[in-house]
Formats: structure tokens, sequence, C-alpha cells
């Protein structure tokens, strides 16, 4: 895939938050692991990048089981962070990554502003690593999560505070769809020296078994991802860009239901500068390597030169 794109007129490469990269297609965090899951399945040079599963200060087990279920058009999930700490990740992880030749954004989680802190202030200057994305969204933890995604003081905050730890490296903060104004918590992520915004995380949802008449997941409720919320996320993408990132200049990582080369079109379209592919890598693992040659053969029969140019260009 490589030389078709290289032999061909359509730029591919897009700068994002001061990165170049090789095209605008990630993989999702949660849903590619620590990249090594996927390495036997598509070639990670391929994609313009990927956003490592949450790191925490100290390792988390995550929810009881069952923390993952099926549903119509989507899957619902409430993992609850659960991961191998910072410095077990430090350890096993960044010789992966060191390798790899793509982007590398590390999801950061936490319950305290300082422990965000912490864990950015460990790996900011580790070179496998190209920027952060601030998850202040989760929607499966007690506390931390999307407590301080919902309230704008708190995301300005909370970002202010973790760019410190950065260095010259990007922040990206995740944006929670469960507001009543989006618009709202991304201004405040910008205020708070965001150099760029990825949304939307998943919405909060439940499953109920009728014969035991209790929800499915232990957790009770859990994250909606999948084909169902792309519209919704379609539209969120829209707002924020139009409301906030393009005066802002910040570029948007859009994310919500992407299975095909037309979805991830949508969301350039809607105003995202490049988007992430989540939960179809757990039906086709390679899914963002055709979703990359379908978005550039799009290009070609379009006569677009650049990838760029479709950022925003809803009519």
């Amino acid at each position: 895939m490589n030389k078709e794109i290289k032999d061909s007129t359509v730029q591919m490469e897009i700068n994002f938050a001061g990165i170049q990269i090789a095209n605008p297609v990630f993989l999702a965090s949660g849903t590619c692991g620590y990249a090594d899951e996927l390495s036997n399945f598509l070639d990670m040079s391929d994609l313009g990048g990927l956003v490592t599963k949450s790191i925490t200060l100290k390792p988390r087990a995550g929810n009881p089981p069952p923390r993952i279920v099926e549903t119509d058009s989507g899957m619902l999930n409430a993992i609850g962070l659960a991961n191998l700490g910072l410095d077990a990740f430090i350890r096993e992880k960044i010789p992966i990554l060191e390798q790899l030749k793509t982007a590398v954004f590390v999801n950061v989680a936490g319950q305290t502003i300082d422990e965000y802190r912490a864990v950015i202030d460990q790996l900011a200057a580790l070179k496998a690593i190209d920027g952060f994305e601030l998850n202040i969204s989760c929607p499966n933890v007690k506390q931390g999560g999307i407590t301080f995604g919902t309230d704008p003081q708190l995301v300005e905050k909370i970002t202010y505070a973790a760019k410190k730890s950065c260095g010259s490296k990007p922040l990206m903060v995740k944006l929670t769809p469960t507001v009543t104004d989006i618009s709202a918590t991304a201004q405040a992520a910008v205020q708070g020296g965001a150099d760029a915004l990825s949304l939307v995380n998943t919405f909060t949802a439940m499953v109920i078994d009728i014969e035991t008449r209790k929800p499915v997941l232990a957790n009770r409720t859990g994250g909606l991802s999948g084909p169902a919320i792309k519209p919704v996320a379609v539209y969120l993408v829209h707002k924020v860009y139009t409301d906030v990132a393009r005066k802002a200049g910040i570029p948007i990582l859009g994310m919500g239901g992407i299975r095909t080369a037309s979805d991830a079109i949508e969301f350039l379209l809607a105003g995202a500068s490049a988007v992430a592919i989540g939960t179809v890598n757990f039906i086709q693992p390679n899914a963002a390597e055709s979703i990359v040659k379908g978005m550039h053969a799009y290009c070609q029969n379009h006569d677009i030169f650049r990838i760029s140019e479709l950022t925003g260009g809803l009519q």
C-alpha cells in the first residue's frame, strides 16, 4: 500500500498538532492495546498514528466481568481503564513503541490532577512518544474520568496543569458527548492550552437481561460505541469545529462508529483533520489499512490533490 500512495499525486500527509504524519488515520485508544496486539494484522507504518490504551500511575484491574456486550449496531464496554500501570508500561511497552514508524499518542488517565501530571512527567522525555491524549471522558470509572470532562472549569484546570508537564509535545483532550453543550467543554480545553481535541468518547448506556431482570454488565452501565453513534458523532465534530476549533486553529481527531473510508470522509468534511478507528478493529483488525486506501481512492476520483482539503469542506 505504501508504494501505491507514494506513486500517486494525492498528498496524504498532514500536519496534526505540529506533527507530520503519513495520513489522517489513527487507531483509537482502548482498541489497539499498545500496538503489538494488532501487529500481526496490519503494518503500523501504513497508518498516521495510534493512541495507546489508557495509562494510569498505578496498575488498575478495571471493572469485574462481564464488561463487554454486543448491541444492535454497536458495543457496550465497561473495562474501567484496566491497564498495567506506568512503571510496567515504560519497562514492557516503550521498547515496542520505539520500533514503530508512526505517531504514538499515549492516553493518560487518573483520579486526580496530580496523577495525570505524574504520568506525563515521566513520559514526556521519551522519544517513542509523540504526544498525549488526556482522557477526561471515560464513563466507566467512579472517580476521575468523566467527572473532569463535564465541568468546563475543571476541563480548563486539568488541561492547563497537564500541558505544563508535556514540554514540547502536543496535548490532545478527549471530550465526552455526555454534556449539555460540548462546545463549552471544547472551549475550556482550548483555554487551558490544548493543542488538539479528540471526540467523541462513548455514550453512557445500558443493556438488560430480561430473564434475570438485571443489567448484563457487572458495572450496570457501559460506554456505547460503534456504528450506532456515528451520525451523532459527526454532528458533534461539526459543532465543535464551527464553534471552537476552526477559529482556534487547532485540529480535531474525529471518531465514533467509523467502519469505511466514506465514514472517515464524513468526519473530515464535518471538520476533523484526522480520524480514529475503534470498535471495528475487534471485527476487522486491518480495517484502518483499507480505510486509508479507500480515502486515497476517493481523492483520486474527485481530483483532490491534498487530503487536508477535505477538512471542514461541508457545503
